[in-house]
């Protein structure tokens, strides 16, 4: 086993998680071979530099909490990334439901405010986009748009 390999990977692999695909492209980076680099491979996972689970629930916990990211836009990212469906079921059940409510919530009532001087047709159009592109799911940005709307309609009144 390449010794020198092996020692740059771990420190590849200790200052951040890691997906098996990132490694791998790294290693295969660094000129070794398949039997090398196969061979490395199996050493980090059983030194648990490198585990795939543990890596998705980071992923998917940081995009979620710091970039706001949607579910839909997450598991894109992971399948992209080529991580097992099943770390992506356990990395999802890392977000808690009410906290991913919130998020919606907060970031429909900013979008829409933002729109202020647009027609009331073209705000929830815009509103729908910008949380669809951030990955949210169609059912619950409806409810909130639905919400939303009716909230302000009653404001309007009074």
């Amino acid at each position: 086993m390449n010794e020198k390999a092996l020692q740059k990977i771990k420190q590849y692999c200790a200052y951040q998680e890691r997906c098996h695909a990132e490694v791998k492209d790294k290693l295969y980076g660094m000129g070794l071979h398949r039997q090398e680099v196969d061979d490395i491979m199996a050493e980090l996972i059983t030194e648990n530099f490198l585990n795939e689970e543990r890596f998705a629930k980071a992923f998917a916990g940081g995009k979620f909490r710091v970039k706001q990211w949607g579910r839909k836009k997450i598991i894109g990212a992971l399948k992209q990334k080529q991580v097992s469906e099943y770390c992506i079921r356990k990395a999802m059940e890392e977000i808690p439901e009410d906290a991913y409510e919130g998020t919606i919530k907060k970031l429909a009532e900013k979008k829409y405010n933002s729109l202020k001087g647009e027609q009331w047709l073209r705000r929830i159009f815009k509103t729908r986009q910008y949380l669809l592109a951030r990955g949210f799911e169609a059912g619950q940005i409806g409810e909130i748009l639905k919400t939303l709307t009716a909230k302000e309609d009653q404001e309007s009144q009074h």
